[in-house]
């Protein structure tokens, strides 16, 4: 029974280390003047920063297993759906500031930052910035 036990644990406090735990500021001041790394349309976004970098090789948090926030990124159309619910703040089109996907992805070294571990470059980061400000089309 303790051997079950410390394996629980162990696996509870290796989940809670991959994925951020501290909830993060409704807003942020970010660079919207920022030189993307691609053109940032939804497609790009999605190929270049969200399927990789979020969903499945660099962090596994939101792959179609895992849904850290009730979130997949499992398809780009599941993305974008779960990126534009309307019940949640996640993406608000046209405001980048306060969208907590941009709040979140642009605070490196943050407990709440994504994905955990190493940031996304700059460029990923102005894409993602560039695709929420002009209107976050899919």
């Amino acid at each position: 029974m303790r051997s079950l036990y410390l394996a629980v644990a162990a696996l509870t406090g290796a989940l809670a280390a991959g994925c951020p735990s501290t909830p993060p500021p409704e807003c942020k001041v970010v660079d919207t003047d920022c030189a993307p790394g691609y053109v940032p349309t939804f497609t790009n976004v999605y190929n270049n920063t969200l399927k990789e970098g979020c969903g499945s090789t660099k962090s596994n948090c939101h792959s179609a297993r895992n849904q850290a926030g009730q979130m997949s990124f499992e398809s780009q159309d599941v993305a974008y759906e779960a990126l534009l619910d309307a019940t949640k703040r996640r993406v608000v089109p046209g405001d980048p500031s306060c969208s907590e996907m941009i709040v979140r992805t642009d605070s490196p070294g943050e407990d709440y930052q994504m994905p955990p571990g190493d940031p996304l470059s700059v460029q990923d980061r102005c894409a993602l910035i560039q695709w929420v400000l002009q209107g976050a089309q899919p």
